[in-house]
């Protein structure tokens, strides 16, 4: 006969499946990242574990050291002091091990820092302005009949108006829709103070100043809403300019955009 506790995981096990859903939100109490829908999100967050992993090992020891140091060699035990000043192996050993840890570390790092700057030849660019205190997004790729590209404000939705289901402080009048598995250029910029378009499902953060151009890489790997807000202190509503990505498969997202260019 099945053990209860086994049938209890099982049950357990299939209610998650059917219940999971992506955390592209923050969430109350939440200590993690949120789930991330970027290559360059999922290489943040490995290199965060990794980074843990000699965070607590490093931790650990120094913690020891320590305690062992302070039962061993106090007046109690102790008590003609040690003249020992130097020695040589011991610091040479704390020396090279830091250096070491310091390089392997260094090889991932790198390697994400470079993977972060790197524009592969998009197909979509999308201008983003900061305003105080909205967002204006437009897609220069399309035109219409009269030459006009798509471009549109995102102000956030007071909170009298908010619908069931609508995150307060977080949802706008206008998202940025984009395609799904398609390389994307955002190019950020601001009208008039320091912003920072910050979406961290996305994995991007990138400041938008007055008079000069910044650009961010998206490639999303799966449908969904991303939320993200201001990460730059702009004035007195400053937490009053959330971000909404919407990301859709590639023929909704040509049915959004023929409906754009069509108004």
């Amino acid at each position: 006969m099945i053990n209860t506790s086994i049938l209890f995981i099982i049950y357990t096990f299939i209610i998650f499946l059917f219940n999971f859903s992506f955390s592209d939100i923050s969430e109350n109490w939440q200590l993690s990242f949120q789930d991330p829908a970027t290559p360059i999100m999922e290489g943040i967050i490995n290199l965060h574990h990794d980074l843990m992993f000699f965070i607590c090992a490093i931790s650990i020891f120094v913690s020891w050291m320590l305690l062992r140091t302070i039962w061993y060699f106090n007046e109690t035990n102790n008590f003609i002091a040690s003249n020992l000043t130097h020695g040589t192996f011991i610091e040479i050993i704390w020396t090279t091990t830091p250096s070491l840890i310091l390089l392997i570390i260094a090889i991932p790092s790198f390697s994400l820092l470079y993977a972060m700057d790197e524009i592969i030849s998009p197909s979509i660019t999308i201008k983003t302005l900061g305003h105080q205190w909205y967002w204006s997004y437009e897609y220069s790729d399309y035109l219409n009949t009269e030459n006009e590209t798509i471009n549109f404000d995102s102000y956030m939705i007071p909170e009298e108006d908010l619908e069931l289901g609508h995150l307060r402080l977080l949802e706008v009048d206008n998202r940025m829709v984009i395609p799904v598995n398609t390389h994307i250029r955002i190019i950020i910029s601001a009208a008039d103070v320091l912003h920072s378009w910050a979406v961290p499902s996305l994995g991007v953060k990138c400041d938008a100043i007055p008079g000069r151009l910044n650009q961010a890489s998206l490639f999303v790997k799966r449908e969904g809403l991303y939320y993200g807000q201001c990460s730059e202190i702009c004035g007195i509503n400053h937490g009053f300019m959330p971000i909404v990505v919407e990301v859709v498969k590639l023929p909704n997202y040509i049915f959004w955009v023929s409906n754009k260019l069509g108004e």
